[in-house]
């Protein structure tokens, strides 16, 4: 697939080292250097120019292009690219937006614009939060077939009573499968005898009540969150709110700008929002700040964030979510205390990478910055698992293959090995990046 990427900062670049080793990848930026590191570091087509600039597109191949992902910095100039491609090629196109205006837009009129798909960084990492802040210890969740089966990375405190023990003895949750275990940046395939360390992060898949009771199970003295506080009332600490209202909760905002903190406190009904600065210890101090359940950082600085969620954590709160706008700081952020980095950058890179991936598949997630991916998958009459047990079809499935959940109409399956799969069913399955490609053929 011959691919064209407009737009060459951190979500353009990690988009194309994603696709640069499968795919045919032309990237164009309209700064020079960022065209000629990008020669060095992946293995791409780099062209500088203005990506919305017909000209442009056409030097860059663009009527033989299968997609064009528009990820500049910049909405409008996303969008308009998007219109200019369409005007002279018929490739499939993708817009990187910010602002939700633009998605509830296009929603009501898929390939307006020109677009043919579209990505909301700031949605999607609100979503993220959400989807985070109920399940303690949780560092990435994702859902599948329709919401029967759910997959999250768990990172396991060395504290906790699941450290130490063998798969075997921490499997006593129906539903649940423990599909994979990253230790050390790398991904091991676990049996019954494996022993689960401390530090270990735990790829689990299963209905949404196994998975929630393996994260009680993983630290339970750790209840949900019922005092949420969001510091930054831009349009992810917004979306945060207004999803958290959705979900039941009650939190609480504060925002500096006293017309925004207006504004907020008119379309968040359920949402206390404070006119201050999450920064003033003595605010903190008087709204209880230390004793709430969660904190979510997100105000348009890092170091504004780090500095909020720090202060947070000394005076009590329990955990923290900080959005981390540099995707470079995320480690670094969870080193020195957050407990949970969102990087908009990234995740929406993921997003467009999994998008384009999941063209054959239902749906996928990537694990651990592309280590692996979780795939789902409808068994057709030609797949090896078709009317086969597991532990038959297993003899013909590569290695670093884990079948983590079987769906059959409204029914979750948890699979064992004589469990028999049939024709039209829809597996999750997890799948070592090596051996991807193989793997999607067969199944």
């Amino acid at each position: 697939m011959r691919v064209v990427i407009v737009g060459a900062g951190e979500v353009g670049s990690t988009i194309a080292e994603s696709l640069a080793d499968s795919h045919d990848v032309v990237v164009i930026d309209i700064d020079a250097d960022r065209v000629e590191s990008l020669t060095y570091s992946h293995d791409v087509l780099p062209i500088e120019g203005d990506g919305s600039d017909i000209g442009v597109l056409e030097e860059a191949g663009v009527a033989e292009a299968d997609m064009l992902i528009a990820s500049t910095d910049d909405d409008e100039t996303n969008i308009v690219t998007c219109g200019a491609a369409k005007v002279v090629s018929d490739a499939f196109t993708i817009a990187r937006v910010k602002n939700p205006k633009y998605l509830t837009a296009w929603e009501r009129a898929r390939s307006a614009f020109g677009v043919d798909f579209m990505v909301c960084s700031d949605l999607l990492t609100a979503e993220a939060i959400v989807s985070l802040a109920g399940l303690p210890t949780a560092q990435d969740v994702d859902t599948f077939a329709d919401g029967l089966v759910q997959m999250t990375e768990f990172e396991i405190p060395a504290e906790s009573p699941i450290a130490n023990q063998t798969v075997a003895e921490a499997d006593r949750f129906d539903s649940l499968t423990f599909a994979a275990i990253i230790r050390d940046g790398e991904v091991v395939i676990p049996t019954g005898e494996t022993r689960i360390e401390g530090g270990d992060e735990v790829i689990a898949i299963g209905s949404p009540d196994s998975i929630r009771a393996f994260g009680s199970a993983i630290a339970p003295e750790e209840k949900g969150p019922k005092d949420v506080v969001i510091v930054g009332g831009g349009e992810i600490g917004y979306q945060t709110a207004r999803l958290l209202e959705q979900s039941g909760f009650t939190p609480r905002l504060i925002e500096q700008d006293e017309d925004r903190a207006r504004w907020l406190a008119e379309n968040l009904p359920k949402t206390t929002v404070l006119n201050s600065d999450a920064t003033d210890q003595e605010l903190l101090d008087q709204e209880n700040v230390g004793m709430a359940d969660l904190l979510v950082a997100a105000l348009e600085n890092d170091q504004q964030n780090l500095l909020a969620t720090l202060l947070a954590k000394r005076k009590g709160t329990d955990r923290a979510i900080t959005v981390v706008n540099t995707g470079d700081f995320a480690e670094l952020f969870e080193a020195v205390g957050v407990d949970v980095a969102v990087s908009p950058r990234k995740a929406t890179a993921e997003e467009i990478t999994r998008f384009t991936r999941a063209r054959r598949a239902e749906n996928v997630a990537i694990i651990e910055g592309d280590k692996a991916e979780v795939l789902e998958l409808e068994v057709d009459a030609e797949s090896v698992l078709a009317g086969r047990s597991i532990r038959e079809a297993t003899s013909d499935i590569p290695e670093g293959v884990v079948i983590g959940a079987i769906t059959r109409g409204d029914e979750h399956i948890t699979p064992r090995g004589d469990t028999v799969v049939r024709e039209g069913d829809h597996v999750v399955v997890f799948v070592d990046t090596a051996v991807l490609d193989e793997v999607t053929d067969l199944l």
